[in-house]
């Protein structure tokens, strides 16, 4: 089989796994990260094969819709692609890259680096903030039936993995605990360069969003 039938067998699996998922999660998620990811490559020196991989099955089964389980999603991917016959080295880069592409409150070390980790991450995160990521951010809140703001809650920037994954903080906290943050960490050049542009227009959206809080917009 070659590297594009394994991609678009690859494709249709993650559609087919993902169908109903939650609106920030789901396919149309996919499908950004993995061409923001060919995007990057195009600047970058790595092996497209395990981008395209990693970027498709990067969310296969995110810990957040399974009881914080991190390892299902390793082990739907690795049994897909060792089904596919895909090269053993191949399918443990990918697993690697599923394992460590998360941000888990900004305050842990990454146990494994790869450029084709740096290109999938910059693709992700990329996703979490712009307007796309301020829509799936608020869709996710009222998802787990979060308040939208409250100024009595400050955010918290020390949090642990775990504070993290169990927080039921207002959605705006969640701009200042990650998203906002995601501009000063990403890997490669093209990823620094959009993120930029799509963090300027977060912090345009607060300032509005403060405004009309407050009765002065």
């Amino acid at each position: 089989m070659t590297n594009e039938e394994i991609v678009s067998k690859t494709i249709i699996f993650v559609k087919d796994t993902l169908a109903g998922a939650e609106g920030g999660h789901d396919w149309f998620h996919i499908e950004r990260v993995y061409k923001n990811a060919l995007l990057i490559s195009k600047e970058e020196d790595v092996d497209t094969f395990v981008v395209a991989l990693g970027a498709l099955l990067h969310d296969i089964a995110d810990s957040k819709f399974h009881n914080g389980d991190e390892t299902i999603g390793p082990k739907v991917a690795s049994e897909f692609l060792f089904e596919l016959g895909v090269a053993e080295d191949l399918v443990n880069h990918v697993v690697a890259i599923i394992e460590n592409i998360s941000f888990k409150g900004g305050n842990t070390t990454q146990k494994f680096t790869s450029p084709e980790l740096a290109v999938v991450q910059d693709a992700d995160r990329l996703d979490a903030i712009g307007a796309v990521g301020i829509a799936r951010c608020f869709n996710y809140g009222g998802f787990k039936n979060r308040a939208l703001y409250d100024p009595e809650i400050e955010p918290n920037l020390n949090m642990t993995k775990e504070e993290y994954k169990n927080s039921t903080a207002p959605t705006i906290n969640h701009f200042y605990e990650k998203l906002l943050l995601l501009k000063d960490r990403m890997n490669t050049k093209a990823g620094k360069r959009i993120a930029e542009q799509r963090h300027a227009f977060m912090e345009q959206y607060l300032s509005q969003f403060y405004q009309e809080w407050k009765g002065e917009a």
